[in-house]
């Protein structure tokens, strides 16, 4: 049990902050919560997640922007912050290439005032989302957190991209530990209705068709939530140190000279799309209808976790199988919406 130690958890009504909040509570950390509650996707499922975590006594929230540089400011001048996991970002692949300047404004903008904010006030670690998205063009399988990663295809995965960078550059200037986590396609109750699961589940409730990307030839690393939440519990105190093997001559772009990792957090078995599809139907007992189109532009057909690092670090990898996970959403997802 962790005595009252001071998290602050960006995006904590958002689906990972919200399950990560309710476990460090649960742990004895202290959580000060910060979220925006924009209106990207429906404004009362972030409403409803807060209202869980504000009956908890050691869960504190603040309401503002990433963006307001004094905001950040204050939070962290009146507050006596240890860790900053920082959650809070503009998600979404498909939704970058129509509204780009979203990103840049939250996830580039919004990330320097944490990580200055976090150079002046003495935080011992700041571990950030970033995305199994930053692999890009990349082909060779498992992806590897010790592979190149300079061909994004979205302008969310070159934000990921630039904040590991924006990241190395503190722990390498400032000597700021710094983590940076590359999550695979998470799924879960409480989830994003702007994910796979989500639409499809919902779109099969009532009827309705949905669309399958590639014509189904896609793999995803689908990996439940609850997965994630435990490496990130267990990476908080796990606080990086310089990698006296790291040189310049052939650089390892996981580790460095100064305090900087970086993890994967996948689930280290891609499910096929159409398997994925057939898991919902079977726990609805309804067949889908399926909408066969070619790859949208930004999506990439396959993502494969290579979690070897994440194993030595902290003895731990995600195992929850798809039938379970899917499951467990559908379930909280009737209750929640009082499908009978």
């Amino acid at each position: 049990m962790v005595l009252n130690r001071k998290v602050l958890v960006t995006g904590a009504a958002g689906f990972i902050g919200f399950h990560l909040s309710k476990k460090l509570c649960a742990l004895g950390y202290s959580v000060l919560g910060y979220d925006n509650l924009n209106n990207y996707y429906d404004v009362t499922l972030k409403k409803s997640r807060l209202a869980l975590l504000q009956g908890q006594d050691s869960f504190e929230f603040v309401q503002d922007d990433l963006t307001d540089r004094k905001a950040i400011n204050d939070l962290f001048k009146n507050n006596s912050i240890e860790y900053v996991v920082n959650l809070a970002a503009q998600a979404g692949v498909r939704y970058s290439i129509t509204n780009p300047h979203a990103y840049l404004e939250s996830n580039l903008h919004g990330f320097l005032n944490i990580l200055e904010a976090c150079r002046h006030n003495g935080v011992k670690h700041l571990v950030y989302a970033s995305s199994s998205s930053v692999y890009g063009a990349n082909k060779k399988m498992p992806f590897s957190v010790h592979q190149n990663v300079d061909h994004p295809l979205s302008l969310y995965a070159a934000s990921k991209k630039s904040n590991e960078l924006m990241a190395h550059t503190y722990s390498a200037l400032y000597n700021l530990p710094t983590t940076g986590l590359r999550f695979f396609t998470v799924y879960g109750p409480y989830g994003r209705p702007d994910m796979a699961l989500f639409i499809f589940t919902k779109a099969i409730l009532e009827g309705k068709s949905i669309d399958i990307y590639n014509y189904g030839k896609m793999k995803r690393d689908f990996t439940f939530v609850d997965d994630i939440v435990e490496g990130i519990t267990r990476l908080i105190p796990t606080i990086p140190t310089p990698n006296e093997q790291w040189t310049g001559l052939n650089p390892d772009p996981a580790s460095s000279f100064a305090p900087y990792r970086i993890f994967n957090i996948g689930n280290n078995q891609p499910v096929q799309l159409m398997e994925f599809v057939e898991a919902i139907e079977n726990k609805l007992g309804v067949k889908a209808i399926k909408n066969l189109l070619p790859l949208q532009d930004g999506d990439v057909p396959e993502t494969y976790a290579d979690v070897e690092e994440l194993m030595k670090a902290i003895d731990f990898k995600p195992s929850t199988s798809i039938k379970e996970g899917i499951d467990k959403f559908i379930d909280w997802y009737k209750e929640y919406y009082k499908i009978k």
